[in-house]
């Protein structure tokens, strides 16, 4: 079963890469449409079949491979993992359908979204460290290529720039992966193997620090963020909801699965120190958010803030901030995807993302009143606003961090205000006011153009308004990955006691 989610994406764009020449586009994108639809749809079954009151992996898969490097194709998944699984189909299949259909060289842009999401699918499945690394780089030259060629002017500039960041995460990534495997005498890259336990808490640290940067970087946080404003401007619409909803997950997964779980005792000496990173990502992000003329750029600095509020729950490392993060992460999918989808079909009828260009354009006549409805709900749900998905899991991320860092949740929460602030900005000067001269005849805007956006907006308020149809799935397995006894209080009681 979860082969499938890997190998039907692969097959599909082999398809999609050998149609005739002569094929028109609208072909390769319902054939590549198909196949998205298709892994989409066989992530839900897999969804169905699973048992969430089981912690272990499910549905697991093994079969030896390069035995002399301890290799194998070891798949498996778990609560963390499925519901990015569904995520990376949903959105998949919507890049796919919103991208344009007289675009250049349909059949190898359509090839690459796949090939794509067959290395999403197989990072969040692999339970074998070097497998997971193979599919991490896998996402990266697909990604490269997709912003180089379909990109803006400024196309070369930030696909190089993505380029060689990701491939420095991935060098990290992989030398901390080879230090725990050989330090601790595994024996096999597979996760099961790894008891990172016994090892000095210097070298824990050492390999819990290079991971933490590898995967910094793909989330992205302070200082290390400075791609993606570029990517997300430069790529096309449908790559910046892959590169927001989905790609940015694989950092804060990472972080999770072999940061906060395989090496406890070092991320409770480092926890302090990571929250008050990831306040300085979210004030940074948000702060930079409100200075953005750009609409998408803008888009683009919020997610910055928001993957900072991942990493303060991970390091309050409780079962209720675990699942918060994990909630942030499925909710920040939606919703950036959601921004991103409705900034294109800005663009694209108005020509134009500048907010000291573009006004008024919630004109019931002639300018956007659904886009510019929609988009009130976007910001509102980005905002934590009661009866949105970003809201619920905001709260239980801050429920959950305030008992271990009161001092860096409550400032954290400002960011939330912040949120309010750039994105009604937004709001105000794009979408309220007189329609501006240079907007005031925009083409009809089509349901096709609206379909994406509405599903997604469906889905804000439904796991809004009930989300415990997301918790169930993860929260068995988030309880059982973190220790019983928080970290951070297991460190503390080492301390000498003050006496009183």
């Amino acid at each position: 079963m979860l082969s499938a989610l890997i190998f039907a994406p692969l097959l599909g764009a082999l398809l999609v890469g050998l149609l005739p020449a002569g094929v028109n586009g609208k072909f390769s994108r319902s054939l590549a449409l198909g196949v998205a639809s298709f892994t989409c749809v066989w992530s839900v079954v897999l969804a169905s079949q699973f048992n969430p009151g089981e912690v272990s992996q499910q549905f697991t898969e093994f079969l030896p491979w390069i035995d002399v490097l301890g290799l194998n194709y070891n798949l498996g998944v778990d609560g963390l993992s499925l519901p990015l699984l569904v995520l990376n189909g949903l959105l998949t299949a919507i890049a796919i359908y919103s991208s344009d259909e007289s675009l250049q060289r349909p059949r190898f842009y359509y090839s690459l979204i796949l090939i794509l999401s067959a290395g999403v699918n197989g990072a969040f499945l692999a339970q074998d460290l070097l497998l997971f690394f193979l599919f991490y780089e896998l996402e990266l030259i697909p990604l490269y290529l997709l912003i180089a060629i379909w990109g803006g002017a400024r196309r070369g500039y930030a696909a190089t720039k993505f380029l060689i960041y990701t491939a420095v995460s991935g060098i990290l990534i992989l030398a901390s992966f080879l230090g725990l495997v050989w330090l601790s005498d595994a024996g096999s890259f597979a996760l099961a193997s790894i008891n990172a336990k016994s090892l000095p808490l210097a070298t824990q640290l050492l390999l819990l620090g290079g991971i933490l940067i590898g995967f910094g970087i793909k989330m992205p946080l302070v200082p290390l963020h400075t791609w993606l404003p570029d990517a997300h401007v430069e790529a096309s619409t449908p790559i910046s909801v892959l590169l927001a909803g989905v790609l940015l997950k694989l950092g804060t997964y990472g972080l999770l699965r072999f940061g906060m779980n395989l090496l406890p005792e070092a991320w409770g000496y480092l926890a302090p120190w990571l929250a008050v990173w990831a306040v300085v990502s979210v004030l940074y992000g948000s702060s930079c958010a409100i200075a953005q003329t750009d609409m998408k750029k803008m888009v683009a600095y919020s997610s910055i803030g928001h993957m900072g509020y991942v990493l303060l729950a991970a390091a309050a490392a409780t079962p209720l901030s675990t699942l918060g993060a994990v909630m942030q992460m499925i909710s920040h999918g939606l919703i950036s995807a959601l921004m991103f989808l409705l900034v294109g079909v800005v663009y694209k009828k108005a020509g134009s993302r500048d907010l000291n260009v573009i006004r008024g354009l919630l004109n019931p006549e002639r300018g956007l009143p659904v886009i510019g409805s929609l988009m009130v709900l976007g910001v509102m749900a980005s905002a934590g606003t009661p009866g949105m998905v970003g809201f619920i899991s905001e709260f239980i991320v801050f429920r959950g961090s305030f008992a271990v860092f009161p001092v860096q949740t409550l400032i954290s929460m400002i960011g939330t205000g912040l949120t309010a602030v750039y994105f009604l900005i937004l709001l105000n000067r794009a979408f309220f006011g007189r329609l501006s001269e240079p907007v005031i005849n925009l083409p009809r805007v089509y349901w096709s153009d609206r379909a994406p956006a509405i599903i997604l907006a469906m889905l804000i308020v439904i796991f809004g308004i009930q989300p415990t149809w997301l918790v169930r799935w993860t929260e068995p397995t988030l309880t059982a990955m973190v220790n019983v006894e928080n970290p951070i209080a297991t460190v503390s009681l080492d301390k000498p006691k003050s006496k009183s």
